[in-house]
């Protein structure tokens, strides 16, 4: 019995696939489906159309055929009517034995033998004379109601029958009745009973015909559906094979054409505008390679002039306290903007080499929070001059992953100094976690937030949300667009998440090997549930952060 029920569900299991391939295949395929529904529209008319034809046939058939039984019937019972006028006035006997003769003769004069029966109408007779029939067996098809209506009429009466055969097949046929005088005898029911199996023959030859020309008819239909849509799905599919290798970078890629008719038009038009696609993307390509090169020899000219600037900044930064107010304060800004210079000439060199293809990961094994703490602790400082509590969550034992140390720490750094910035003295959350493919760092902030539109572009080059916000660090614009560089090098993927009023995430998330792919992160993008509004008082204490004394607040 488990093995039955087991074959019985792989049974279902194939079948269900099986159907979920076929309607698959159907979808995908425009052909097909012009095809099936031409076939499945073609047959449901045909099947209408041959319904119709048959009934019509049918009954032109039977009412043609039950008009000609009914006249040859009328004529029976006239020609046997005469034959008992010109008996005169028989003895009982005669009276029989013209009875059982003019049946018999009546048979085989009819058309198709005939079954005749004649029986005795109910009331008074002179004389008491059997019932005549030619099939004994036959004679309980003439019912009662019949009988009652042949008798209240002077006109003749018909119904059908079904007759029954000696292998069990019933044939169709007709009973007609009609009123006799009988010499000495008196009133009798005379009936005829017409087989109608030969015109039944006749339409089942008929139906089969029709049924043949139907299928014909349908297959010719899918044939030529198939044909005329082949001649018009080719071309198409050909311009989606070109239009897919054209968009993976073979440029080159054209259709072929053919004719002059409506698809060689559209091959034609597709080639010209690839070719101008081409043209355009190679110009554009051309122009961005002119801008990366021009960024990056600018990046590297200005190495030069921005040592000698640094070196004459460090004399006068070093000789302010003998400088009056004003020109100490220039020496200081000096100083300050030079700094920002030389973070911004960084950023376009890392930048140049990301466009490049030049950045190599130098990768290691290392223990993940080490990294984060080092990012914390640089971070630090900026922290207790904007009044934030940094709260972070490591988990107890070691996580270890082949990454660039550099490159993590930059990005956490980046993240870092934007929640900082933007968390308005709320805390900022820092979480670490793994599973058995990944680890994820998250930070986050409950400051200003974002909006939808935000997160989309704030790994944008030089994109920010607020151009006209204050930004005590002088950020250049870039360190997010380099972040996510810095993830795509290690094979990760850095996200964000963000609501006006409720601060901001950055998720990080590598792999903890090379060619391992990332599923689910381990820690979650959005919050769990709606943030509540942190107040500005609700900080977390310094035991929040272990280890970590430059963080505690004064």
């Amino acid at each position: 019995m488990p093995r039955l029920r087991r074959t019985v569900r792989l049974s279902w299991w194939r079948t269900l696939g099986a159907f979920r391939s076929g309607v698959h295949r159907w979808r995908a395929s425009l052909q097909i489906r012009v095809v099936t529904s031409t076939l499945v529209v073609g047959t449901v008319a045909l099947l209408v159309l041959g319904g119709y034809l048959s009934g019509w046939i049918r009954d032109g058939l039977f009412d043609e055929r039950v008009g000609q039984l009914l006249e040859e019937s009328a004529r029976a019972a006239q020609q046997a009517q005469s034959n008992f006028n010109a008996a005169g006035t028989p003895t009982p006997a005669e009276v029989s034995a013209l009875m059982r003769d003019l049946v018999y003769r009546l048979q085989s004069s009819g058309s198709g033998q005939p079954e005749v029966f004649l029986r005795r109408a109910p009331g008074d007779s002179p004389i008491l004379v059997n019932d005549q029939v030619t099939n004994e067996a036959l004679t309980g098809l003439i019912t009662p109601e019949l009988r009652a209506a042949v008798q209240s009429s002077d006109k003749q009466t018909w119904m059908s029958v079904a007759i029954p055969q000696p292998d069990g097949v019933r044939d169709p046929g007709i009973l007609v009745g009609s009123l006799v005088n009988v010499p000495t005898a008196g009133t009798y029911e005379l009936y005829f009973l017409y087989s109608l199996a030969a015109e039944q023959r006749t339409l089942a030859f008929v139906q089969q015909v029709l049924a043949a020309a139907a299928a014909g008819l349908v297959a010719l239909i899918g044939v030529m559906t198939f044909l005329v849509t082949r001649q018009a799905v080719r071309p198409v599919r050909g311009a989606a094979r070109v239009a897919q290798r054209f968009a993976d970078g073979h440029l080159s890629e054209r259709m072929t054409v053919k004719g002059v008719d409506e698809m060689a038009t559209l091959a034609r038009s597709f080639n010209d505008m690839a070719g101008s696609l081409q043209d355009q993307i190679g110009r554009m390509e051309e122009m961005s390679r002119m801008q990366r090169r021009f960024v990056s020899d600018v990046s590297h000219e200005l190495r030069t002039p921005l040592t000698t600037i640094r070196m004459a900044a460090e004399v006068l930064y070093a000789a302010r306290v003998d400088l009056d107010a004003g020109a100490a304060r220039s020496a200081e800004l000096l100083a300050t903007q030079l700094d920002r210079f030389e973070e911004l000439l960084a950023d376009l060199l890392e930048i140049s080499r990301f466009d490049a293809g030049a950045a190599m990961l130098d990768a290691e094994s290392v223990d993940v929070r080490d990294v984060v703490t080092t990012a914390i602790e640089q971070a630090g400082p900026l922290a207790q001059r904007k009044g934030v509590w940094l709260r972070v969550e490591l988990p107890a034992e070691r996580v270890v992953a082949d990454v660039d140390p550099r490159r993590v720490e930059r990005v956490l750094r980046n993240l870092l100094v934007n929640a900082i910035e933007h968390a308005e003295a709320r805390p900022v959350e820092v979480r670490l976690a793994q599973d058995n493919r990944a680890l994820a760092v998250s930070v986050r902030d409950h400051g200003v937030g974002m909006t939808p539109e935000e997160v989309a572009h704030v790994f944008d080059r030089f994109w920010r949300a607020d151009p006209a916000r204050a930004r005590t660090t002088g950020g250049t614009g870039l360190g997010l667009a380099i972040s996510i560089e810095d993830a795509h090098l290690h094979g990760g993927r850095l996200e964000a998440w963000g609501r006006e009023g409720h601060g901001a995430v950055f998720r990080l998330t590598l792999p903890l090997r090379a060619g391992l792919t990332i599923g689910d992160p381990p820690l979650p993008l959005a919050p769990p549930r709606e943030p509540r509004e942190v107040a500005p008082t609700d900080r977390l204490g310094p035991a929040a952060v272990p280890d970590l004394d430059p963080l505690e607040a004064p």
